[in-house]
This record gives structure tokens, C-alpha cells and sequence, in this order.
């Protein structure tokens, strides 16, 4: 009984001594009441931790440690990073192009170039030929994920030049524009400077008179080229501003050779039932006659039979 006496005495001792340690703690925190809302908001400050704030540097080297702790054989190269980073700006290139481009549609004519200096490192990056190291890029680059980036980055702007079917108006290996694509545009540029010299006058059926000739070969000469299967947006669009310009805006007109075959054919077409009918009334009293002669024939023939029987 004693010992356990002792024992329950100095567990007290114990929990005795470690409130006092507490207090003097907060004592030396704290010092007592003398301290003021503000003293306890600016120490409170010092005590709550405060979050992490990463900078851009640390970011970067957080990444490269990461990407340190890939094999060798997984990690992406120096020379294919190199031409992952000309794939960026000749793309961003082209995009600008193509947006600068957009109206009046100047795609083909504007843009070929840019397009061409892509299309150039895109073949270098899907190629199956080895650069520096023996490295190919194509399955780094292209093959690694499932989004596949790369390669739906480009495919999406090789679509947008199919579309626009500007293989039409630029010669093979993007060099320069057709010969029909530049002769085209010659031509469009003189009837919009007809259009401009008569304008300023603001005297329309002079213009209409004027531009006419200049107006027609240029029609001429798109429809031949939509035979030819040589017409690209950039022309399409510039022959439906022209139009436009032509017909509504300068209230021009003429007749198109194109009309000649259809008025003929909606003429004949209008008289088709007077043809029908009048066929088939001559055609009727044609039978007619037909009928009533060989009647008339047999009656006189069976009267000379009776009278010759009676002779």
C-alpha cells in the first residue's frame, strides 16, 4: 500500500513539473497582460508559417531534376529538342501568316513560303534517318504519347492548305506561283484599276461601259480556269469580290454567252405543247382521209359488180 502511495505521489511530481515548464514557455512568448491587440497580431504574424512561393528558376530546376531521374534511354535528345524548337516558331510563323491572310483570302499567294519552311521540318523530325548521335526524332517526337502533339499541331495546318487547294496556284516544291495564277491576277488587277479610274467620277454607267471588255476576259478567263482545275481560294474569293463589285455595288450587267443555250432551250420548251398539239391535230385529219377513201373505193366497185351481172 505505501509503494503505491509513492508511486501516485510521484506521477503528480511528473505532471507537476511539466505545467510549469508550459507556463514558462508561454511566459517567455507571451509576457503576460502588458501586451497589446496589435503586439499579439504582429506576433501571431511570426508564428503562422507562411506559404512556399517558387520562382521561375526553381521551377526549371525542379523540372530538370525530375526529368533526371528518367534512363537515358527514355529522355528526349539535344538535337531533337533542337528541331522541336524550329517546329515552334515556323509554326507560329505560318499561323500569323494565315491569320493576316484571312480577308481577302491571300492564303496561297501570301503564304506559300512559311508553309513550305514547315513542311521542310516536319520531314526532318518524322524522318527515319539518324542525325547527330544516331538519334531519330520521329519517336520521341511524334510517337511517345497518346495526344501525339506534333503531329496534330501539323496535320491540323495541312488541312487547312488542302482545303484551300493551294497545290493549284503554286508550283511543285512551293517556290513560286503558277504561271495561270499570275496571269489571273494581271488581269483581276486591271479591271479593279477600270473600276477605281471610274469610280472617282462616280459616273457608273460610264463605268459599265468602259470596264465592260476588261470585265468579260476576266470572266473568260476563270472559266477556263475552273475547266482546267486551276483555281485555288485566293482566286475563287477575289472573282466573288469582283462580282460583287460588278453587279451590286456598280449595278453593271451584259448577257453571258452561257444564257444564249438557255433561253433557246426555254423557248423550245414553251412551244413544245403548241408543237404537240398541232402535230397531232394534222396528224388526226391525216387519218382521216385514210379512212374515208378506201369506203368511197369499195362502194364503186361492188355498183359496177351489180351492173354487170344485170347486163
Amino acid at each position: 500500500m505505501f509503494i503505491v502511495q509513492v508511486g501516485t505521489l510521484l506521477i503528480a511530481l511528473v505532471y507537476y513539473g511539466n505545467a510549469q515548464t508550459s507556463i514558462v514557455a508561454v511566459n517567455t512568448t507571451i509576457p503576460g497582460s502588458e501586451l497589446s491587440a496589435n503586439g499579439l497580431k504582429q506576433r501571431a504574424a511570426v508564428v503562422v508559417p507562411q506559404s512556399p512561393v517558387f520562382h521561375p528558376g526553381l521551377r526549371s530546376q525542379f523540372s530538370l531534376n525530375l526529368l533526371s531521374a528518367f534512363p537515358e534511354d527514355l529522355e528526349v535528345s539535344d538535337y531533337c529538342f533542337e528541331l522541336l524548337a524550329i517546329f515552334g516558331q515556323r509554326y507560329s510563323t505560318y499561323v500569323n501568316c494565315l491569320v493576316s491572310a484571312a480577308r481577302p483570302v491571300k492564303v496561297c499567294q501570301n503564304c506559300y513560303g512559311t508553309y513550305s519552311n514547315l513542311m521542310e521540318i516536319y520531314k526532318n523530325i518524322s524522318s527515319d534517318q539518324m542525325g547527330p548521335g544516331n538519334v531519330s526524332c520521329r519517336d520521341s517526337l511524334l510517337r511517345s504519347d497518346r495526344l501525339m502533339l506534333v503531329f496534330l499541331l501539323y496535320n491540323n495546318l495541312e488541312d487547312i492548305w488542302t482545303a484551300s487547294e493551294c497545290n493549284r496556284c503554286v508550283s511543285p516544291g512551293h517556290h513560286s506561283l503558277t504561271n495561270d495564277t499570275l496571269y489571273f491576277m494581271a488581269t483581276l488587277n486591271q479591271s479593279l484599276s477600270c473600276f477605281e479610274k471610274y469610280q472617282k467620277q462616280g459616273n457608273h454607267s460610264e463605268l459599265c461601259k468602259e470596264c465592260k471588255a476588261t470585265y468579260r476576259g476576266l470572266n473568260e478567263l476563270y472559266s477556263r480556269m475552273e475547266k482546267n482545275h486551276t483555281l485555288c481560294i485566293d482566286i475563287e474569293d477575289s472573282m466573288n469580290m469582283t462580282r460583287i463589285l460588278w453587279s451590286k455595288n456598280f449595278n453593271c450587267s451584259f448577257p453571258r454567252a452561257e444564257t444564249v443555250p438557255v433561253i433557246a432551250v426555254s423557248s423550245f420548251m414553251l412551244f413544245l405543247p403548241v408543237i404537240f398539239y398541232l402535230s397531232s391535230f394534222l396528224h388526226s385529219e391525216q387519218k382521216k382521209r385514210k379512212l374515208i377513201h378506201p369506203k368511197r373505193a369499195k362502194s364503186n366497185t361492188s355498183f359496177m359488180n351489180i351492173q354487170d351481172k344485170f347486163s
